[in-house]
């Protein structure tokens, strides 16, 4: 890294030549880094250089800096005739800190004057004036110093100095003290609203300060002026940016918004460093990261929705049919047939005498028992019962026989089964196998 100690032809935290463009938020944290150290910042040519890839106008090429002197001299406000004597503490208003600080060389911004106020509030010093900002600021400091050297008494009242408002006059009145915050909140309201904004005089009388030093200045600035330098030439609008570099400081902006240095990488140290804060460069790469999220964010809407409709529509069960048909007698030999076991859980038992149909299911506790054609019986296979080939029971658990279905005979000839119709033989009562629909003669 180059030496921060230089003033042009630096690096700062920039990487050495040969580099990749850089993005708009790695410069604008080297111009934030810059403005924290009083480097001077990188300028429009080195900032487009820096994003097109290409070397800065005093880069050598092979990564070194420049040496210093073939950096452009800063261009001078006063002519080169005028002598120009640094400010020593006392000589025109300034305290022997700020004399240091303007002796050191290093410009401030308005960011940090900012900070310094805040400071100095917090510890109870004296508040920078008019001629010790615009010192700090770099900025000509004769109608500040000529103002400063004009003795003024103090009015009696803050009330009747200066061009205050009902309002502030109302607010001055009764007797409550406003803070600096209070104060820039308000000027930002006024700001929101559309109002004009508090001068220095409404300022400093609610604050509780005298206000005759804020409001002399104005009307003593002209005289001042010419009697300070009557031969110095200056440019135009010199005076206006003198006058106007406390008052920026104090009653608006961003100085009085935000207090401090941004923090590196915001939209604010991309605004302090003079570059716009876009945002990420639309590049191919993040456009398709945009459609990927959005994607996953419609199908997750769309997932929901589904799931939302499909709550509102019935829960059907669907169950065989209770009658069906199982064909002819005389398709049927003697004996058990299990052929409709898994199908609709019955068995065919033919006798020579009759044909009825079991209902498989167990009357302990409803499980499906087995055909074991060897041993010529119905077996549990849940807790052991037992039944005969025509479904009574003779060993287990089985409290009585299994139930038989409904059958008939279709008009086509066929056996119609109905399940839904069960005749029993509850124990201890008379069987039903015997009644209608029961059986079929063979």
């Amino acid at each position: 890294m180059a030496d921060e100690s230089a003033k042009g032809g630096i690096l700062g935290h920039l990487p050495p030549w040969p580099r990749n463009a850089l993005n708009n938020s790695v410069i604008a944290m080297e111009q934030a880094y810059r403005q924290r150290k009083g480097l001077s910042l990188l300028s429009d040519a080195d900032i487009e250089a820096l994003k097109a890839g290409q070397p800065m106008s005093w880069e050598s090429g092979d990564g070194g800096s420049a040496p210093v002197a073939a950096a452009p001299a800063p261009p001078v406000a006063a002519p080169a005739t005028t002598p120009t004597a640094t400010p020593t503490a006392g000589s025109v208003g300034l305290s022997e800190d700020v004399a240091k600080w303007v002796a050191e060389g290093r410009k401030w911004s308005k960011s940090t004057i900012a900070a310094e106020q805040a400071r100095r509030g917090r510890k109870g010093l004296p508040a920078l004036n008019d001629v010790e900002i615009a010192a700090l600021l770099g900025e000509p400091i004769e109608s500040a110093a000529a103002t400063a050297a004009v003795p003024v008494a103090a009015p009696p009242s803050p009330i009747a100095s200066g061009p205050i408002s009902a309002d502030v006059a109302k607010w001055v009145a009764e007797g409550k003290k406003w803070s600096k915050s209070t104060i820039a909140a308000e000027q930002a309201r006024r700001g929101r609203k559309g109002l004009p904004t508090l001068n220095d005089a409404e300022i400093a009388a609610l604050l509780g300060e005298p206000v005759a030093a804020a409001a002399t200045p104005a009307a003593s600035a002209p005289a001042a002026t010419a009697a300070s330098v009557p031969a110095a030439p200056r440019p135009a609008g010199a005076k206006a940016a003198t006058a106007s570099a406390a008052a920026s400081v104090s009653r608006s902006g961003e100085s009085t918004t935000y207090v401090g240095t941004p923090a590196v990488g915001t939209s604010r140290a991309a605004k302090a460093g003079g570059v716009a804060a876009i945002g990420p460069e639309d590049s191919e790469v993040n456009q398709q990261r945009r459609r990927l999220a959005w994607s996953a964010v419609a199908a997750f809407l769309v997932a929901w929705f589904l799931a939302f409709f499909r709550f509102f529509l019935p829960r059907t069960l669907f169950e065989p049919a209770t009658s069906f048909k199982i064909g002819y007698p005389e398709e049927y030999g003697l004996g058990v047939d299990t052929k409709f076991q898994q199908k609709y859980r019955i068995w065919v038992d033919r006798t020579p005498d009759r044909i009825f149909v079991i209902y498989a299911r167990c009357t302990h506790l409803g499980c499906t028992p087995d055909w074991k054609p060897s041993e010529n019986k119905f077996k549990c296979p849940c807790h052991g019962s037992g039944y005969d080939s025509e479904g009574i029971n003779f060993e287990g658990p089985a409290p009585r026989p299994m139930d038989r279905a409904r059958v008939e005979v279709a008009p086509d000839g066929q056996i119609l089964v109905d399940v839904s119709k069960l005749y029993q033989w509850p124990k201890g009562q008379p069987t039903q196998f015997n009644d209608d629909g029961a059986f079929l003669r063979a």
